[in-house]
Formats: C-alpha cells, sequence, structure tokens
C-alpha cells in the first residue's frame, strides 16, 4: 500500500469520525435543552389551566354569591358552566386554553400533566371568604386559606 492510498483511507476514517463525534456533541447539547422546553411548555399550560379554573370560580361566586363548598365544588364549577346560557355561548371565549389543550367543562377541573383533579378548599370562616386550588402535581397554587391577600392569587408571581 503506498502512501497516497493510507492517507486517502486515513482521511475518509478520520472523517468519518469527525462527522460522528460532532452529530454525539449537537445531540448532546440539543436533547437537553429540547426537554426543557417542553417541561416549561407544560408547567405553562398547567398554570394557563388553573387561572381559567380562577376565572370559572370568580364567574361562580358572581353568579352565586358565594364560592362552592369544598365537598363537590369543582363538580359544581362544571355544572355552572355547562348549564349557565352565558357560560356556555361564551366558555370557549372566555377560558381560551393554550394549545394542544381545548376548552371544556369537564376537563377544565383535571391537571393536564397526569389528568388528576385539581385540589380545591374553601374556608368560609373568614371575612371575605377564601379558597386554594392545588395543582397535584406541582407545588403550584391559586388563592390562600388563611392570607386575605393572596385571595385569587398564584403562588408562583
Amino acid at each position: 500500500m503506498n502512501i497516497d492510498t493510507r492517507n486517502k483511507i486515513l482521511s475518509i476514517v478520520l472523517g468519518i469520525i469527525i462527522i460522528g463525534l460532532s452529530w454525539w456533541l449537537y445531540d448532546s447539547i440539543v436533547t437537553p435543552y429540547q426537554v426543557v422546553e417542553e417541561r416549561k411548555a407544560e408547567t405553562e399550560r398547567v398554570r394557563n389551566r388553573m387561572l381559567t379554573l380562577k376565572d370559572a370560580l370568580v364567574q361562580y361566586e358572581a353568579r352565586y354569591g358565594h364560592f362552592p363548598p369544598t365537598e363537590g365544588g369543582l363538580d359544581s364549577v362544571v355544572n355552572y358552566l355547562q348549564t349557565d346560557s352565558m357560560m356556555v355561548a361564551m366558555g370557549d371565549t372566555l377560558f381560551r386554553q393554550l394549545a394542544p389543550l381545548t376548552y371544556s367543562p369537564e376537563t377544565l377541573i383535571l391537571a393536564p400533566r397526569s389528568g388528576e383533579r385539581f385540589s380545591y378548599t374553601l374556608n368560609d370562616t373568614l371575612r371575605p371568604p377564601l379558597y386554594l386550588l392545588e395543582d397535584p402535581d406541582s407545588d403550584d397554587a391559586v388563592g390562600s386559606l388563611s392570607r386575605t391577600t393572596m385571595r385569587n392569587a398564584p403562588n408562583w408571581n
């Protein structure tokens, strides 16, 4: 084997190795970044849905003069959204969801990550009445059971 043939073969092998290592480096940088971006998008969808449910609770309170009780409270909100004529007509406009989620009164009370129901608790011993809406999959919450300054406020701001 002469030196020119050996150099050509060595150049081809090293070129293939360089391309392979370049792809590996690119993949090792981009893949974790995509995972982080997907998690951020999922968190944004959960928070948007919680704020939408908070808006539905506020609409419920405006309509009936009180928040729904702890037991069956979220079911009462769903029933309100399905039966109130204004909510039926304007619900998809008032409670717009981030893609790929869509507005549906039945799924509004479910956390997008796991499909579990949001946790809802009412404290009506204080004036004004307070509620706490919690995500079962994270520490995100809206409202407080003891601080009136946190009424209707998310804890992630």
